[in-house]
């Protein structure tokens, strides 16, 4: 949801009342309640005009709907895939069409990293990676840095190399959270969780000290896998995550031509930010030299952006710039 979306939406609730905005409330995640608290709680000096359109806005909406329902199983796997890709609606996907009860689990997210941490610390490495791999990213990354060093290696690795969930474990596991269910029918659909992609989006988050232990460890267990966590870990587009200080020590250490080519293949976003951090002239010449540039094969420009990935990563080991935004205690 847009800025402008959460503050309407944080309008419309405190216009409602308590009782109705707490109904309104029991249909939203963990991390949608945080954001439109956090929304409501900083309104300020909202104008009666606000208040009407935000109220327009909504009765408009809300009267285009219909009582229409019944969508067939293909018509939902459509919307969701287009909506959210491929991969982030298989996951959903699975738990609609399929009855993936993960109830308990999913009352993890409400709970503080510490408590989760305590709660989990003693049961099977496996059973942490399949309940880690159910929680969002950031939660998981802080769940993971109260684990022990040993531990935490050993949990990662579990989930680079998890490839999937039996439903039948599944619902084991969100009845005890202590055990998998094995032997389930090889031929039910598992649930698309875990993988590289998994473990390198929750080390993001962990911070530069404990990232470094796990890779290590990971290194030693299947140097090919390491490297594709490394890979995953922090692709091109996450630049858009770096405050404009971090851009501008990192625009010091590229080659110009190489930054016109790696910006071939991003978004107007990206480009944007990287213009703003350059002075007038050189974000000028900039724009007119990617204009120029003709076609660039997809190959070169991925090579391109990989070298100035590895430029992040040496300035990120040095302590100049801070990757993730969660992982480590900053300074001031």
């Amino acid at each position: 949801m847009s800025d402008e979306g959460l503050q309407k939406s944080a309008i419309l609730l405190m216009t409602l009342g308590e009782e109705e905005a707490a109904e309104v409330f029991k249909y939203l995640s963990p991390k949608e309640v945080q954001k439109l608290g956090m929304a409501m709680a900083t309104l300020s000096s909202v104008k009666r005009d606000q208040v009407d359109q935000v109220l327009h806005d909504f009765m408009h909406q809300a009267g285009d709907k219909t009582n229409l329902g019944g969508a067939s199983d293909e018509y939902i796997r459509s919307v969701l895939n287009k909506a959210l890709g491929t991969d982030k609606a298989a996951n959903l996907i699975d738990r609609i069409l399929h009855g993936g009860d993960t109830s308990g689990i999913e009352s993890l997210k409400w709970m503080d990293a510490s408590s989760v941490a305590e709660l989990i610390k003693n049961e099977h490495p496996q059973i942490i990676a399949t309940i880690l791999v159910h929680l969002d990213r950031d939660q998981a990354s802080e769940i993971l840095n109260h684990l022990g060093e040993r531990l935490r290696n050993d949990v990662v690795l579990r989930i680079a190399t998890l490839d999937g969930i039996q439903p039948a474990a599944l619902r084991e596991l969100n009845d005890v959270l202590s055990k998998l269910l094995s032997g389930a029918s090889g031929n039910i659909k598992k649930s698309a969780l875990g993988g590289v992609r998994a473990a390198a989006e929750i080390l993001n988050y962990v911070g530069t000290a404990n990232e470094t232990s796990v890779i290590a460890s990971v290194r030693d267990y299947d140097p090919e896998l390491a490297q594709k966590i490394q890979d995953e870990m922090f692709v091109f587009e996450n630049l858009l995550d770096l405050d404009d200080r971090s851009i501008q020590l990192l625009l010091r250490e590229v080659q110009s031509e190489s930054l016109i080519v790696a910006l071939k293949g991003t978004s107007e976003e990206l480009r944007e930010k990287i213009f703003k951090n350059m002075s007038q002239r050189a974000a000028e010449m900039l724009r007119d030299d990617l204009e120029a540039k003709g076609p660039v094969r997809i190959s070169e420009v991925e090579a391109e952006q990989k070298e100035i990935l590895k430029v992040v990563r040496k300035l990120a080991d040095e302590g100049q710039i801070v990757l993730g935004g969660k992982g480590e205690e900053g300074f001031v």
